[in-house]
């Protein structure tokens, strides 16, 4: 059957966008998804020790968010905006090019951070430059750059986003967005599962700008998935044997998460070490094999992270959810509310 991008619609009051954080990262709301038919449950975040279990695996991603929007002008005079999505060595990037007019190789950018960028080539829909600036360009970035809120926050960063559009436990920059699931864990949440005997473990996935392309096509066989930088280490493999051998359930913070533990799986359905880049595209009809449970945001209608927790928790269950979340006025997106998910009944472990 075709799976059309229509199928994952639904209606959304712009007044339930989220548009800051809630002061304690762990009071947001939790909806908990367990197999259909059991009910919903309205908790929230700071619950998760209560509805986990001694010997589960919370893994979360460790990237961390760089500032990664620049501004700068042509030679010409015209206004540029650069949205880094991937640094490269060599002081070079692919990036998103705002500009009145498309960028030739060659164009140089006078940066009003200081230094230069070179527009090196075209890569699809990015572009690839090279910056003449002090020092290297992710120490750059974090003096001169700005932070990359998501398109659907309408308003300016301020100086509280730089710690809160940030995980607790980012420590590998290169991530354009946050993994935003991580968000809601604190310090005290953090040592309240570890006394509850929950084990944590940490992929990094560099969350890219491609995250928030729309679908352009409505039959999914069309759609290509953007790239992004993975690693799954050898400890976190470890990690997920003993978990599994001990009866203990493998917890992913994050679709982040799971694309990065479903790409490193093999054919046998073992999970091995990985580090390189991922475009898997996981949409119902796909089987998720490498976790147990997903805690995660609400996304954005039609898009391909709505479609791998419908391949996850099943399409019909999942706009069940969401209309719940919708008439409970949940908080949605990235600083929005959150949903505890669970397999399907026949996927269950």
């Amino acid at each position: 059957m075709t799976v059309k991008k229509s199928d994952f619609h639904y209606d959304l009051p712009p007044g339930l966008i989220a548009q800051a954080p809630l002061p304690e990262r762990s009071a947001s709301r939790l909806l908990v998804v367990p197999p259909a038919p059991a009910p919903f449950a309205d908790r929230v975040v700071r619950d998760l020790p209560q509805l986990l279990r001694a010997g589960d695996l919370l893994v979360f991603n460790d990237t961390r968010v760089i500032q990664a929007r620049v501004f700068g002008r042509k030679q010409s005079g015209g206004k540029v905006e650069i949205l880094v999505e991937r640094l490269l060595p060599g002081n070079e990037a692919r990036v998103q090019l705002g500009a009145s007019k498309p960028s030739r190789a060659g164009t140089r950018i006078v940066l009003d951070g200081g230094g230069e960028a070179e527009v090196l080539g075209r890569e699809g829909e990015f572009y690839r430059l090279r910056f003449d600036v002090s020092g290297a360009l992710d120490e750059w970035l974090q003096v001169a750059g700005r932070l990359p809120l998501p398109p659907y926050i309408q308003r300016t960063p301020d100086a509280a986003d730089a710690a809160r559009y940030q995980t607790v436990f980012a420590r590998e920059p290169g991530a354009v967005a946050a993994p935003t699931a991580g968000l809601h864990f604190d310090e005290s949440l953090l040592d309240a599962l570890h006394a509850r005997g929950v084990e944590f473990g940490h992929v990094t996935l560099h969350v890219g700008a491609g995250t928030f392309q729309p679908v352009r096509v409505d039959d999914l066989g069309e759609h290509r998935m953007h790239s992004e930088w993975i690693k799954v280490g050898a400890r976190l493999v470890e990690q997920v044997r003993a978990a599994r051998a001990r009866g203990g359930r493998v917890v992913a913070v994050g679709t982040t998460v799971v694309r990065a533990l479903e790409s490193a799986l093999g054919g046998d359905g073992e999970l091995r070490p990985l580090s390189g880049e991922t475009a898997i595209f996981i949409l119902p009809g796909y089987r998720i094999r490498s976790v147990d449970a997903l805690l995660t945001n609400f996304h954005l209608p039609e898009s391909t992270l709505l479609m791998m927790v419908s391949a996850f928790a099943g399409r019909e269950r999942i706009l069940e959810a969401y209309a719940h979340a919708v008439r409970e006025r949940y908080r949605f997106f990235s600083y929005g509310d959150a949903m505890l998910l669970f397999p399907r009944a026949e996927e269950g472990r």
